[in-house]
């Protein structure tokens, strides 16, 4: 704010003064700086107190230092309580260097000699002038908090409603796609046991691989689109993903929990399935890693999954990429249910630990720690929850 803005506006002053001479010299000395004023003398502390209550609007205050039963500095403590941020400027004839000093440290905006009024001007535009430059960093902070709110909001809600599409998607291949293909097989295996044409035996062998093909196709797109297998709990899920995992890439890939079954609060499971499933693909991309350990804990009412791995690392560099939306959108996707995600890196290896706050969960444990090696001839762990089923 520059002085010429103090020229078309009206300064609402409190002045706390018990000699009206010396607040018509005080007046006196700010009228001739230029400075337009609405002012208020009060020389109490109860006048004080209904002063600074919310209803008023000051833009200074400034206060004499000893005043019959009350002070300058009480008035100031007295300020500091009420939470009113309004700049406090102290003049006095006989305050001392120790006093000055203490009043500062309090949240004096400045003080003054009664003998030298020569700096009151200045110092009450340069009070005012903090102050509003403070009041305005404020009310930029809060809207800032507030745009970044409804940024985190919208990413919710468009996450909620990625994940709704997915879902919706996957039920139409599974009951459309997925149901005519099957019956389409059915009818292809009906005509190759009721011909002997070799030629024919022959095309229709190859349409039945291509149909097969299509529901394999069509399964893993579904299974993509929503982890059927979480209708079987959030244990089960990773050990089903980590088995796949390690067949797929020849990784090695553990996962470990102490809990047979967890019973968690919507969309929690997701969140979690996702995030393991995100940390596993980065892996298969960037790490160069050799083996992978998964571990699912509950512990302290917060749900943990970590996902560490043996490769190259991620560098700040990488991280700081602006495309770099993997794991951001990890960290979006774990505020959806009020969780974070904690990223730590080395030469050594990556660890990801997704860590969810949970109000109430139904838990069920082991008797003791599982841990479940990823095994392609693990009898369960080989069932795909997305098939339809075979001929």
């Amino acid at each position: 704010m520059s002085s010429l803005s103090f020229e078309h506006r009206t300064l609402r002053l409190l002045h706390l003064e018990d000699s009206e001479a010396d607040h018509v010299l005080t007046m006196a000395h700010l009228r001739r700086g230029g400075l337009k004023l609405d002012s208020v003398r009060i020389d109490s502390e109860a006048e004080f107190l209904a002063a600074i209550d919310p209803a008023q609007d000051w833009d200074v205050i400034v206060s004499d230092y000893n005043l019959p039963g009350f002070s300058g500095l009480v008035a100031l403590d007295l300020l500091k309580a009420s939470n009113r941020p309004i700049p406090f400027i102290l003049v006095s004839g006989e305050i001392g260097e120790d006093t000055a000093v203490e009043a500062m440290r309090n949240g004096a905006s400045d003080y003054l000699l009664k003998n030298n009024l020569s700096r009151l001007v200045p110092a009450v535009m340069h009070a005012v002038e903090v102050h509003e430059v403070h009041l305005a960093r404020l009310r930029a902070d809060r809207e800032l908090k507030a745009s970044k709110q409804r940024v985190h909001e919208l990413v919710q809600h468009l996450q909620t409603s990625v994940e709704s599409e997915r879902a919706a998607i996957a039920r139409e291949i599974h009951d459309d796609v997925g149901g005519s293909l099957t019956a389409l097989k059915f009818d292809l295996a009906w005509i190759a046991r009721h011909t002997d044409a070799p030629e024919l035996q022959s095309r229709v062998n190859s349409a039945l691989e291509t149909v097969t093909h299509a529901i394999e196709a069509s399964q893993r797109i579904m299974h993509n689109l929503r982890p059927a297998i979480l209708e079987q709990g959030l244990v089960a899920a990773l050990q089903w993903m980590t088995n796949r995992f390690e067949r797929r890439t020849g990784i090695i890939c553990r996962f470990r929990s102490r809990h047979e079954h967890l019973s968690l609060p919507a969309g929690v499971p997701l969140v979690a399935y996702r995030t393991a499933q995100e940390a596993l693909t980065n892996v298969t991309k960037h790490a160069n890693a050799t083996e992978v350990h998964i571990d699912l804990t509950l512990a302290g009412g917060v749900l943990s999954l970590e996902v560490s791995d043996n490769g190259r690392g991620v560098s700040p560099v990488d991280l700081a990429k602006a495309r770099s939306f993997g794991i951001r959108g990890l960290h979006e996707r774990a505020g959806t249910v009020g969780g974070w995600v904690d990223l730590s890196s080395s030469g050594s290896g990556t660890t990801l630990i997704l860590s969810v706050p949970l109000d109430t969960v139904d838990e069920t444990e082991d008797a003791a720690h599982l841990d479940m090696p990823s095994n392609p001839s693990a009898g369960p762990d080989d069932y795909d929850p997305t098939s339809w089923g075979g001929l």
